[in-house]
């Protein structure tokens, strides 16, 4: 039995019994990944896949029950690996971050400089995608840890930790007739045409239930994944946008006016994420407490004893 082998059958689960699709991820041969499962089931004596031809169209009761250890055998030893690197190369090593444009834009840069002085030889990897995006890195160890504010709690192979609560802005040209509107309703704000984050993008969910408690059908006219986009067509006077509030800097932003709108919106949650599996190194614990300085070493190790319950902010 070969870890390869193991790494293949996961691999074919995770790809919906799809060998081909397997093998491209895996960058190998279709044949060589079938070879290797057969020889595989072989050795146990049990069969793993149902097949029709050659095709797999489902899973055996006992090759459930060997993709859950085999699961369980690969994530020890990617552990094995990482406590090997940061026992024996301390301080050296390379930390993936996943994470939305918003939160590598706005939240990521302080936090990044300041790891990047206390770890200087720890290489650092940013990728930038949806949410769903972030937690799939996560779950395939393409990413150590992923931030973001929707998604990653609905996952249970995921600890989910909570770093900071922040509230969305309205912003708008200058002297837009809204700024009279004190406070700002949201039946004022439905009257004109909206520009504000794709639909599972930075807190849209709470956006779109505001609206819908109180009967209204705002007009988005216009949907961004990136908050520099939205305030663009808001100062070309396209609509009125709603942002994340840490999106918003009144001296780079100095053609638009803001309005709050923590009274509108239900506040948001940026959390943090990793795999339960994982064995945390040292770079990563300091990487979340320049993150949001509540979560300490000891905390998050309490947490992980504690199977996962949110600590809370």
């Amino acid at each position: 039995m070969k870890l390869q082998q193991l790494r293949y059958l996961v691999e074919v689960e995770r790809r919906g019994l799809n060998i081909s699709a397997a093998a491209d991820a895996l960058h190998t041969s279709q044949p060589g990944v079938s070879k290797q499962i057969a020889m595989l089931e072989d050795e146990l004596g049990v069969m793993i896949f149902e097949r029709a031809g050659k095709r797999l169209v489902d899973i055996t009761a006992p090759g459930r029950t060997i993709l859950m250890m085999a699961r369980r055998v690969l994530a020890e030893a990617a552990n094995m690996k990482r406590v090997g690197e940061d026992f024996a190369t301390e301080g050296v090593g390379q930390l993936s971050i996943a994470t939305t444009h918003t939160q590598a834009r706005y939240t990521l840069p302080p936090v990044i400089q300041r790891f990047v002085g206390s770890h200087p030889n720890v290489r650092l990897h940013i990728q930038q995608g949806s949410p769903e995006q972030v937690a799939g890195w996560i779950l395939d160890r393409s990413a150590d840890l992923g931030i973001a504010t929707e998604a990653l709690d609905r996952y249970d192979d995921l600890l989910t930790l909570p770093c900071f609560q922040w509230a969305h802005l309205v912003v708008t040209p200058q002297e837009h007739p809204l700024l009279a509107h004190q406070p700002l309703t949201l039946t004022a704000l439905a009257a004109y045409p909206l520009i504000t984050y794709d639909a599972t993008f930075t807190g849209r969910s709470r956006i779109d239930r505001a609206f819908e408690r109180q009967q209204l059908r705002p007009n988005v006219m216009l949907t961004a994944i990136d908050s520099d986009v939205i305030k663009t067509y808001v100062a070309l006077g396209l609509g009125v946008g709603i942002i994340a509030e840490m999106a918003f800097d009144a001296g780079r932003d100095a053609t638009l006016a803001a309005l709050p709108a923590a009274h509108l919106f239900e506040g948001n949650t940026t959390r943090v994420a990793f795999r339960r599996d994982a064995w945390l190194r040292r770079h990563e614990y300091d990487f979340m407490q320049f993150l949001a300085p509540q979560l300490t070493r000891p905390v998050i190790e309490a947490t992980l004893r504690d199977e996962g319950a949110d600590p809370g902010l």
